[in-house]
């Protein structure tokens, strides 16, 4: 079975999160983007570890789907195009931990994974001792980041733990401010039970394949949800069972890998150097030239991803690693009709554009990158305009920096 897997994102219960960040807006989005299978987030919370242990049932090995009466009420106010597909839950988390090693102040951010609710309660009894687990779905930690993998990996069969947005300047496990130049900087002896990786909005694969030292790891893309809307802008596609350990064995093996949706890592928030406040935005060299400092403010610049990369790189742009998995770079279909309409994507004049080609075409995910350009251009010959160029690459964009989201354009003169 192949699909569309999406394994990072937050409850109602996580800080700048959305109130609307429910089981049942989460499943509507999933549906209506064409993603089969979730995360839940949060485990760690005590209200959202009831809620799931309430609104979800056990469905394939290690899986749970939403309640039948639940499931029932969602599918109810969807087209008829996407209200059947199925929509299944993994159980996860994302824990930052917050430490000193090297001399130097570490926040990582970590996401973790397991088949069922006693190994969850066994993790978080232990997590409960350094930690408050009720003020934060995204709990903070004091123990390094070795000692959250090994936490993890007592909980048996199927635990595991995968380094989120590993280039994020501030809390990814390679990030310019708080980061290591390595994984095993960071994980020690653990490190061999780290097998995947999390790109984050600012980078994609070809950027990580740069550093050699990444090879062995298998490369994964997910939408880091604050808010239920933005479920599936990116994903992982996997070709297997649909069941927890079968997810596992393909992202330990690669087999099954079919490749990541991403963002262009230029609309993410970090991926160019800059600082916000004086409206200061540049490329790697002109930030290398000025010492790191904002030539407005002499403050330090906040160094985005491209410019580590370029720091850790021990290979030239362009080289693809064998047996690596592809990716494609996409917009959010909201994005692409309000740049149609030249309104904002927030607008009510695109949601109810998005609405009706769902409800002819089918989930957002496949009007991007699957269907034929001629059945999209039978709704909207503009919008297969756009598409079209979005599948070549051709795109203008205006990257991202200090916090400050890109923007791509795909009918920009």
């Amino acid at each position: 079975m192949r699909f569309h897997a999406d394994l990072h994102m937050h409850s109602r219960y996580a800080y700048a999160c959305s109130r609307n960040s429910d089981l049942e807006q989460l499943t509507w989005w999933a549906r209506r983007k064409g993603v089969t299978l979730m995360g839940t987030g949060d485990f760690t919370h005590p209200a959202w570890l009831e809620r799931l242990r309430t609104a979800l049932v056990p469905a394939e090995p290690g899986l749970f789907r939403l309640r039948d009466d639940l499931d029932r009420e969602v599918a109810a106010t969807l087209p008829d195009r996407v209200a059947g597909a199925p929509v299944r839950y993994m159980l996860s988390v994302e824990i930052s931990t917050v430490y000193s090693q090297g001399g130097r102040s570490r926040k990582i951010h970590h996401l973790v994974y397991l088949p069922g609710f006693d190994q969850v309660e066994e993790f978080d009894r232990g997590l409960a001792k350094v930690a408050d687990l009720g003020v934060d779905g995204r709990p903070t930690v004091r123990m390094s980041s070795r000692e959250l993998l090994e936490a993890v990996l007592a909980c048996g069969e199927g635990a595991y733990l995968v380094p989120a947005h590993v280039w994020t300047p501030w809390f990814g496990v390679l990030g310019s401010k708080s980061g290591f130049d390595s994984l095993e900087e960071c994980f020690g002896d653990l490190t061999e039970h780290v097998f995947a990786l999390e790109t984050g909005l600012s980078a994609d694969p070809a950027m990580m394949w740069q550093v050699s030292g990444l090879d062995g790891y298998r490369l994964v893309s997910y939408s880091d949800a604050h808010s239920p809307p933005i479920v599936g802008r990116e994903t992982t596609i996997f070709e297997t069972d649909l069941d927890y350990f079968a997810i596992e064995r393909v992202l330990r093996t690669g087999a099954g890998l079919c490749g990541t949706t991403e963002f262009f890592p230029e609309a993410g928030k970090y991926h160019v150097d800059g600082h916000r406040k004086c409206g200061v935005r540049l490329d790697p060299e002109q930030t290398r030239k000025l010492g790191g400092l904002c030539p407005v403010c002499g403050r330090k610049l906040t160094v985005g991803v491209l410019s580590r990369v370029e720091d850790l790189a021990d290979r030239p742009a362009g080289r693809t690693p064998p047996g690596a998995a592809g990716f494609r770079n996409l917009v959010p279909l909201p994005d692409l009709v309000a740049e149609i309409l030249g309104v904002g994507p927030k607008s009510k004049k695109v949601s109810a554009e998005t609405d009706r080609l769902v409800a002819a075409l089918g989930p957002e995910l496949a009007i991007l990158g699957d269907l034929p350009l001629d059945d999209i251009a039978a709704h909207s010959p503009r919008l297969a305009e756009a598409i079209g160029r979005l599948r070549n690459g051709e795109v203008t964009k205006d990257p991202g920096y200090d916090g400050e989201f890109g923007r791509i354009r795909t009918l920009a003169p």
